[in-house]
């Protein structure tokens, strides 16, 4: 069983990584501009959050630290 700050570093690892590599976060919603009776007219938008370098390296940095901290403390 591994301790749960061993598993908060791995967590903190896995998202400063998918941060650095992916950059970017990106959703789909529609909207409804037309509800006539059975007539419907919508659209679809792109949303897009920018991950700041500096969150992923910041992210990896503490997970690294919190995995070495947790296996010396075994």
């Amino acid at each position: 069983m591994m301790k749960p700050l061993a598993v908060l570093g791995l967590v903190l690892i896995v998202l400063g990584l998918a941060g650095l590599v992916l950059g970017h976060i990106s959703f789909t919603t529609e909207r409804k501009v037309l509800d006539v009776g059975p007539v419907t007219a919508s659209f679809s938008e792109e949303h897009r959050i920018a991950i700041p370098d500096i969150a992923g390296i910041v992210a990896l940095g503490v997970g690294v630290v919190l995995l070495v901290t947790s296996m010396r403390r075994a």
